[in-house]
């Protein structure tokens, strides 16, 4: 028994997880990051950007898409001043990311029952360090100065009073840039990453996990996993709807670029509102995102306007379509939780398990897919030069709404897949005895 057991920890102790693996595991992440960021921006029509700016604005993206700061500044003379913000994750560069990082963690921890919290702090801390000095390096390559010369901001109002009076105040040329914030991305890039790392561990069935909390991955892991599942399906979903949008409406750079770049935020957007949440928002301006035009022409109005299916009915009735197709969804990730839960586990216990699981999803959701951006100039600091110099763009959930609706949504198919579920065979059910005597 104790040869047995020092063969146990020696194995333990050679567990191939060392600096080799986690090199591996961040450069897959990172490059699967950056190729996703630069087909969708040369898809967007970013590779002819002057100055070499295509590699940095590239990394510009991969900084946000792992959470990181990235600011946008401007000078447009001495007495112009430009305003920019800009707050969106690009949800599929995020996720091309995020997949292959966890999958790199897990694999070397898989046919482990056990794992020690030091060994997995260890392990952690490896891929953590190595993920810190991608993060430098690409906050050191996302910054660049563009330079405008002042007739692209005067546009046609050239030969008119104002058109030249404007003109004289912007001088020759206007700068506009954006810069990432080194110490800001290093730290949200960790937190990032944490929550990648934990996630992976939480949805998969096989990770070890320390002694401790070996009694929570009967409850947790079953809807973590449904609900990874849910938010991976309706991406796949997106993608479909996507090519076939490609074939027969055309545009097929526009539609990669959408994609590629932020597929994840329009059908997660759309997921929601299906359940019945609600969102507010504005666009204003020349510019937009890239969104279906049935979601423009709900926000471009003058004032705040709701996004809810009534309101997106209202342009197109087919959009009620998204209520069939999430009630599927949600009851498929339902069904999936109560067959992978223990077979003791209680209709009402699945119930409140997904509700839990469902409004935490929601949360995330309203968290990542929220959109605020802003482009302006102002004479001394004060106004809007107006005139199609500025525009904004945002769109953020009625939170505590959306959360109270999801988890009514839970409840409800919580409960209907433990029902479902009930004729499939599950973890931990014996089956019947067979009576003797009736071969």
């Amino acid at each position: 028994m104790n040869v047995r057991a020092s063969n146990d920890r020696n194995s333990a102790q050679r567990a191939p997880h060392g600096w080799r693996d986690a090199l591996v595991a961040v450069l897959a992440g990172t490059l699967g990051m950056l190729v996703t960021a630069a087909l969708g921006l040369w898809a967007a029509g970013a590779a002819g950007l002057p100055g070499g700016a295509f590699p940095r604005v590239v990394a510009a993206v991969v900084v946000m898409a792992a959470g990181g700061s990235v600011g946008l500044a401007g000078d447009a003379g001495s007495l112009v001043g430009a305003q920019a913000g800009l707050s969106v994750l690009p949800l599929s560069v995020t996720l091309a990311g995020a997949l292959p990082i966890a999958y790199g963690f897990l694999r070397p921890l898989r046919h482990r029952a056990v794992a020690g919290g030091r060994e997995l702090a260890g392990w952690a801390g490896r891929v953590a360090a190595l993920w810190a000095v991608v993060l430098i390096v690409l906050s050191l390559l996302a910054r660049h100065t563009f330079t405008l010369p002042a007739e692209s901001l005067t546009g046609d109002r050239s030969g008119d009073d104002t058109g030249d009076a404007l003109g004289d105040v912007l001088g020759d040329t206007a700068r506009v840039g954006f810069r990432a914030d080194i110490p800001l991305t290093v730290v949200i890039g960790l937190v990032w990453l944490a929550g990648v790392l934990v996630l992976a561990l939480l949805v998969s069935r096989r990770a070890p996990l320390p002694a401790r909390l070996v009694r929570f991955q009967e409850t947790v892991r079953p809807a973590a996993s449904a609900m990874v599942a849910l938010l991976l399906a309706s991406v796949a979903l997106g993608v479909v709807a996507g090519l076939v949008v490609m074939v027969v409406r055309g545009h097929p750079a526009q539609t990669l670029a959408v994609i590629l770049l932020g597929l994840p935020n329009l059908v997660w957007l759309a997921l929601t509102l299906g359940l019945g949440a609600s969102w507010e928002g504005k666009v204003q301006g020349p510019f937009g995102l890239p969104m279906p035009q049935v979601l423009d022409s709900v926000l471009r109005t003058p004032d705040l306007s709701t996004v809810n299916l009534r309101t997106l009915a209202a342009q197109d009735g087919r959009v009620w379509w998204l209520l069939v197709v999430t009630a599927l969804l949600v009851l498929g990730a339902a069904f999936l939780m109560a067959v992978r839960s223990p077979a003791r586990t209680r209709p009402w216990q699945h119930a409140l398990h997904l509700a839990v699981a469902l409004t935490l999803t929601v949360l995330l959701i309203g968290l990542t897919a929220a959109v605020s951006a802003r482009y302006g100039l102002s004479l001394l600091g004060i106004g809007d030069l107006g005139g199609g110099l500025g525009g904004e763009v945002s769109l953020r959930p009625r939170l505590w709404t959306a959360l109270g609706i999801a988890f009514l949504w839970g409840l409800v198919t919580g409960f209907l897949g433990a029902l479902a579920a009930c004729r499939v065979h599950r973890h931990g059910e014996i089956p019947p005895e067979t009576p003797q005597g009736s071969d």
